[in-house]
C-alpha cells in the first residue's frame, strides 16, 4: 500500500494515536508468520509508533512491519524459552498464558490493539483506555474443538488429564476477561456467532485479507486446469482424508501440498489419481493454484485464506458449506457441499463438472480482490475510529 494511501488512513484517528507511548498492540506469541501474524503485520503498519506486547517470542523472522525497530515487551514466560522443552512446545504452558497475558504492562497506554485466538484480549487495560480486539476465534482448544485437540493417539494421558482439569477454569477466564475489551472485531461471520455464543458479546466482522500481488490472475479466457487442488496442513479437522476417498471414487486427478501428523494414514487411503506433492515454495504454490481445474477445501474453518488464494488466480472453489467459506465463495465462484462426507463431496464435484463453464477466471478473481489488504485496513480503521469516538478520548 503507498505511503500516501496510509497516510490518509491514519488521518482518521486523532493525531496522538500515531505517537510514542500512546498505543499499545498485544498478540498471542510471535513463533513463526502464519495468518493471525499476517493480521498483526497490518495493524503494526498502521501504527510504526505503538509498542509491541506478546506472551511470548521465539521467532526473529517476522512480517516487515512487526519488529521495524520498535519496542517489543515480552511475558514472564519468555525466560522459559532458553529450555529446549518449551521452546518446542510452548503450548505446554497453556494454563499460564491467562497469568501471563495479565502480567504485560498495557496500563500506561491510551488504546490497546489486541489481535488474538487465545489470550491476547486479557490483558488489564486502563479505566481510561480504549481497548479493541481482533478475534481469530475464541481459544478452540477449550471450547468446541476439546476432543480434537487433547482426545487423539498423539496426546499422552498425562496431558489429557491436565487439558480436561483446567478446561473449565481456562472457559471462566475467557468469559471474564472479555469485559476488558471495548470493542470486539469478529474476522467472519461464523466467529461472530461463537463470540456471541460462548461470550455473549456483539462483535463487527471485517474479514482478513489476501495478498493479492502474489498470485498471477490467468486471464479471462483461460481454461480449466487438469487436476484438483488441496493445499492444507494434514490435521484431523481439516478433513483431508474425506477428499481423498471421494476423489478415490471419482476417478480424478487430485494434488495435495502440505504435510503434518494425517500424511501416513492419508497415503494409505489414496488411488494412484492422488499425488502428495509435499511442502513446496510460495511460488510453486501459486503456480499450481493457476494451473488447477478446482481448488478443494473440505474442513470447517473459522475463515479460510487458501480459497481467496486459489480464487486470486481465477479458478474456482468446492468447500465444505459451513464456517468461513461462506464469507468467501459465491454461486459464482464455487460450490458449497452441506455435508462433511463422502458421499456429498463427490456430489459437488459432479456438479461443479456440468457447469464448469459458469464458474469464470474473471468472477473468481474479482471476488478475491474484495478481501484486498488495502480493503481489510480500511475497514479496521472505521471501526477504530466509531470505537475511540464512543469513549469520547482527547489529549
Amino acid at each position: 500500500m503507498s505511503s500516501s494511501s496510509l497516510e490518509d488512513l491514519r488521518k482518521i484517528l486523532p493525531a496522538w494515536t500515531q505517537e510514542s507511548g500512546k498505543v499499545a498492540i498485544v498478540h498471542d506469541w510471535m513463533t513463526g508468520m502464519r495468518g493471525g501474524e499476517a493480521i498483526l503485520d497490518a495493524i503494526c503498519e498502521l501504527f510504526p509508533n505503538a509498542d509491541l506486547h506478546t506472551l511470548l517470542w521465539t521467532d526473529k523472522e517476522m512480517g516487515p512491519n512487526i519488529l521495524n525497530g520498535r519496542k517489543v515487551f515480552t511475558s514472564p514466560l519468555q525466560s522459559l524459552m532458553g529450555i529446549g522443552t518449551f521452546r518446542r512446545g510452548y503450548r505446554k504452558l497453556l494454563p499460564l498464558f491467562p497469568w501471563a497475558a495479565e502480567k504485560l504492562s498495557v496500563q500506561p497506554y491510551l488504546l490497546v490493539l489486541s489481535n488474538t485466538h487465545c489470550v491476547a484480549k486479557g490483558v488489564c487495560v486502563s479505566p481510561e483506555s480504549v481497548h479493541v480486539a481482533y478475534v481469530s476465534t475464541p481459544m478452540r482448544y477449550v471450547w468446541d474443538m476439546f476432543d480434537q485437540y487433547f482426545n487423539t493417539e498423539q496426546t499422552d494421558l498425562l496431558t489429557r488429564n491436565i487439558a480436561s482439569w483446567i478446561r473449565k477454569p481456562l472457559q471462566r477466564w475467557d468469559i471474564e476477561s472479555t469485559s476488558r475489551v471495548d470493542t470486539l472485531i469478529a474476522n467472519s461471520k461464523f466467529v461472530q456467532n461463537r463470540i456471541h455464543e460462548y461470550w455473549r458479546r456483539s462483535s463487527m466482522v471485517v474479514h482478513p485479507y489476501v495478498y493479492t500481488d502474489r498470485f498471477q490472475y490467468v486471464g479471462d479466457d483461460a481454461t480449466p486446469g487438469e487436476y484438483y487442488l488441496i493445499v492444507s496442513a494434514f490435521a484431523p479437522y481439516k478433513k483431508i482424508d474425506l477428499a481423498v476417498e471421494a476423489f478415490r471414487k471419482l476417478g480424478l486427478s487430485l494434488k495435495i501440498i502440505g504435510d503434518g501428523q494425517e500424511e501416513k494414514r492419508l497415503r494409505k487411503l489414496a488411488g494412484g489419481n492422488v499425488e502428495f506433492l509435499g511442502k513446496v515454495s510460495n511460488a510453486e504454490v501459486a503456480e499450481h493454484y493457476a494451473k488447477c481445474r478446482a481448488f478443494i477445501f473440505p474442513g470447517l474453518e473459522d475463515f479460510g485464506i487458501t480459497p481467496l488464494e486459489a480464487m486470486c488466480t481465477g479458478r474456482p472453489v468446492i468447500a465444505f458449506g459451513e464456517g468461513g467459506a461462506l464469507d468467501t465463495v459465491t454461486s459464482r465462484t464455487g460450490v458449497l457441499f452441506p455435508k462433511q462426507t463422502v458421499d456429498s463431496l463427490v456430489t459437488a464435484v459432479e456438479d461443479f463438472e456440468s457447469r464448469i463453464s459458469h464458474f469464470t477466471p474473471k468472477a473468481c478473481h474479482e471476488r478475491a480482490l474484495e478481501f484486498s489488504r488495502k480493503a481489510f485496513l480500511r475497514k479496521y480503521m472505521a471501526v477504530l475510529d466509531s470505537a475511540i469516538a464512543a469513549r469520547a478520548i482527547s489529549h
